[in-house]
Order: structure tokens, then C-alpha cells, then sequence
């Protein structure tokens, strides 16, 4: 009944498939602040892991390897098959295996454990992203940037925010009160049902009601689009190896060299990672106005005299340098994978599967690998390396241009 009442709906209104659907974007963006902020407690509680069971910082990095890997991997696989099958619910299955990897996350006691329960909440998010980005480009109406900004600041948001409820639940609780957590991932299957039902009557529309098919930028060379994707990996790469280093590492640095409280540390890092919402939403309102591969350019190559400067100035620089190296280098990714879209709009699916899967898998091996190197040398050592990441940026100049700049 419910699909019934949508689908009347969709044939009633035209504005709801062509146009830009902002209500299901809306809710494209809060079952992804969902997701993500249920996914961002696994980093924040790392220094409680830390300190209960003694981890090392190379145990600390492989933590987030599995976690990432384990999504990484299977998100281009997930994306292919919900290119060629689309499961409009598969949405809420997802989220079912993030809460069972919550629950045995809360309750694990010893290392395997833990690396098992965070493979299952990467399993989950590698259901998610790409049928969410999938829906998300369905919804947009041709306004793709603001549609994924809309989508990702829900994830920048939910990832904000978990650092500062572990600071408020985790931190005095401990370990067991992670378990609280399944009820936000309980809330988000529920409205992921709503939107699998939209999703469903959507493609039931489009096969009734075919459509034109997007243009393949056939301007671009077969050469050309392969050579842009490969820049568009090495961004992707400079980008989430950087801000790895800071997300995993960040409440480390501030401890060591100034030292703050574990508590003060982790409403630093929340700041960090409020100014990647804020600049996920900039990122793709300028993207749609002035043209997706000068943001690109700008949000990662901009981001490094601040990223430059953290490591050797005083606390409140670091924090001021914290927020805009975030605010600036956060625009880039919505810009990113619209783009890589746009040069295969026939596999969104498969290309956000791919981008999704590089950006936890980058930052899985660079929480691993600057974990490595932080116990080889030190956790300051490793924010003066990682600060020349953000120069790679400028290799986006090489990409063609797949739109003109919108008035």
C-alpha cells in the first residue's frame, strides 16, 4: 500500500522525478548522519581502548584497517550489483549489520573480538553508500553537487557529532554504553524503510515512464576519462591519508604536546570535524556554480599553508589551523564523486562504490601505516609528515572540464 501511494504520487507530481526532490534528499541526509555517527564512535574511543586492554598505536591503526578494509573493499562490488540489481531495502539491511557490529563491539573483551565487531559495522556501511548515493542522484534533478553535499554533510555531521556523545556517554560509562548506540542504528532502519519504498516506486516510474539518458561527455576521450579517474584517485588518496592522521591521532597530539585532557581533546577533534560539515556544504554549492574540478583543485591544494603551519604553532593556532585545513579540504569530495559520475553517469552505483570504497580504505591504511610510523617515532613526527599531503592538489589541474560553470 505504501509503494502504491507513493508511485500515485510520482505520476501526480513530474516535479518529483525530474525535479529536485528535496525531501528525500533530506532524508538521504539524515539516515547518512545515522550511519556515520553510529561509524565515528569506533575512532573516538580509541584512547578508552587504549588505556583498558593496552593496545599499542600499530593495534590502535589495525583497528581501523579492518574497519575500513572491510568496507573498502566491497563497496565497488556492492555498487556494481545495485547498478545492474537494484534492492531498494537493502538500505535497511545494511544498517541491521552496523547495529549487530555495535552491540558486539560494546560487549567484546579481548582484541579478535573487537576487530570482528568493527569488520561487521564496515560491512554494514558498504551496503549503504552506494544505493544511498545512488537514490541521492535520483533525487537531485540535475543540481548533483548540492544533492551529494546534502547527502555527505549528513555523514560530516553524524561524524561530528560522535566524538562529542562519546565524550558525554562513552567516556564516563565505558566500554558497555556503546550499546546505547543500537538505538539510533535501530531508528535509521526504520527511515531507511520509508526511503527503499520511495526507491522502489521511483524505478517502477522510470520503467513506465523512460526517460532521456545523461549525456556521456562524449567530448572526453575513452583515454582521457580513465587518465581523469586515476587523478581523481590520487586526490582521494592525499586527501584521506591527511585527514586519517588527524581523525585517528589528532586527540593523541593535542595529550602529548600541550597536554589537555582526553575529554578536551575529543571536543577539539569535533571541531575538526564540524568544519568538514560546514565545508562539505560550501563544496557543493560552488561546485554546481562555478564548476566541479576548480573546487576539486582548490579544496585540497588550499587546504596545505594550514595543514603546513599546525604542527609548529600553539594550542589556539592549532585549533584555528585545525578548522580551516577541515573547512577547505572537506569540499572536495562531494565535487569528486559527482564528477567521476559524470564521466560514467552509467555506473553510479559501481564509480560511488568505488570512491566511498577508496576513501574508508585510504583511511584505513593511513591510520595503519601513520599508527606505525607514531610508534617508530612520535605523534608529532607524524602531523609534520602528513601536513605535505594536501599539496599533491595540485595534479587537479590536469582534469577536464565535464560542465560549464552554471550562472
Amino acid at each position: 500500500m505504501q509503494i502504491k501511494a507513493i508511485s500515485q504520487k510520482l505520476k501526480g507530481k513530474p516535479t518529483m522525478t525530474e525535479g529536485t526532490a528535496y525531501s528525500i534528499l533530506m532524508i538521504c541526509g539524515i539516515s547518512h548522519f545515522l550511519n556515520d555517527m553510529i561509524q565515528s564512535i569506533i575512532p573516538s574511543i580509541y584512547p578508552i581502548l587504549k588505556d583498558q586492554f593496552d593496545f599499542s598505536f600499530a593495534q590502535i591503526g589495525i583497528i581501523t584497517l579492518v574497519f575500513q578494509m572491510t568496507s573498502s573493499i566491497l563497496q565497488p562490488f556492492t555498487g556494481l550489483y545495485a547498478d545492474r540489481h537494484p534492492r531498494p531495502y537493502a538500505l535497511s539491511v545494511g544498517m541491521c549489520f552496523t547495529l549487530a557490529g555495535l552491540l558486539a563491539l560494546a560487549f567484546a573483551n579481548h582484541y579478535l573480538t573487537i576487530l570482528i565487531a568493527v569488520s561487521i559495522v564496515g560491512f554494514g556501511s558498504s551496503v549503504f553508500h552506494p544505493t544511498a548515493s545512488r537514490v541521492t542522484q535520483m533525487a537531485s534533478g540535475g543540481k548533483k553537487s548540492l544533492a551529494q553535499s546534502i547527502f555527505q554533510v549528513g555523514g560530516n555531521g553524524g561524524s561530528a557529532l560522535g566524538p562529542l556523545l562519546a565524550a558525554i556517554i562513552i567516556l564516563p560509562y565505558g566500554q558497555h554504553s556503546i550499546s546505547w548506540f543500537a538505538l539510533a542504528a535501530l531508528l535509521a532502519a526504520l527511515i531507511m524503510v520509508r526511503l527503499g519504498a520511495w526507491y522502489k516506486a521511483r524505478m517502477q516510474y522510470v520503467v513506465k515512464h523512460p526517460q532521456r539518458k545523461p549525456a556521456l561527455n562524449n567530448h572526453i576521450s575513452k583515454r582521457a576519462k580513465y587518465g581523469a579517474l586515476a587523478i581523481l584517485v590520487l586526490l582521494v588518496f592525499s586527501k584521506y591519508f591527511y585527514t586519517s592522521c588527524i581523525t585517528s591521532y589528532f586527540t593523541f597530539f593535542l595529550i602529548d604536546k600541550f597536554g589537555v585532557s582526553i575529554k578536551a581533546s575529543q571536543l577539539f577533534l569535533f571541531v575538526f570535524l564540524a568544519a568538514f560539515a560546514i565545508g562539505t556544504v560550501a563544496g557543493g554549492v560552488l561546485g554546481d556554480r562555478f564548476g566541479r574540478k576548480y573546487v576539486i583543485w582548490f579544496s585540497i591544494l588550499g587546504a596545505a599553508p594550514f595543514a603546513l603551519a599546525m604542527p609548529f604553532v600553539g594550542l589556539t593556532m592549532t585549533i584555528v589551523c585545525c578548522f580551516l585545513s577541515g573547512l577547505i579540504i572537506a569540499s572536495a569530495f562531494s565535487s569528486i564523486v559527482v564528477y567521476a559520475t559524470d564521466l560514467m553517469p552509467d555506473k553510479v552505483g559501481m564509480i560511488a562504490g568505488v570512491f566511498f570504497g577508496l576513501m574508508f580504505g585510504l583511511g584505513g591504511l593511513g591510520s595503519a601505516f601513520f599508527g606505525w610510523l607514531a610508534d617508530k617515532t612520535s605523534v608529532e613526527f607524524i602531523f609534520q609528515v602528513s601536513a605535505f599531503l594536501p599539496l599533491m592538489g595540485i595534479v587537479a589541474g590536469l582534469l577536464p572540464n565535464t560542465q560549464k560553470a552554471e550562472k
